[in-house]
């Protein structure tokens, strides 16, 4: 089995920082793509990040700029960093890792919430 494990979410005002991390543990081969995903109440899952093993990054418009994903394939952890925080971005962050031979797999979540 493979489990995700998020930390590194919390109470931050507009304005500040928070960095995420995940890290991926069990029965892995190699991983592929990981990627960061928010849920915010009454929306759907949305994609936040996404970064292959290779480290080519992709980036929803409405972070671009503010925040960084980014990997660590000896650890099999994958890292979001989150600058300039709104009180748009609060809301419930996944992190989703594709393991190879055994599919994706989602962490449990992890809130952040952006409020003065």
């Amino acid at each position: 089995q493979v489990q995700l494990v998020e930390s590194g979410g919390g109470l931050v005002q507009p304005g500040g920082s928070l960095r995420l991390s995940c890290a991926a543990s069990g029965s892995i081969f190699s991983i592929g793509a990981m990627g960061w995903y928010r849920q915010a109440p009454g929306k759907q899952r949305e994609l936040v990040a996404t970064i292959t093993s290779g480290g080519s990054t992709n980036y929803a418009d409405s972070v671009k700029g503010r925040f960084t994903i980014s990997r660590d394939n000896a650890k099999n952890t994958v890292y979001l960093q989150m600058n300039t925080l709104k009180p748009e971005d609060t809301a419930v962050y996944y992190c989703k890792a594709n393991v190879a031979l055994l599919g994706g797999y989602w962490g449990q979540g992890t809130q952040v919430t952006v409020s003065s």
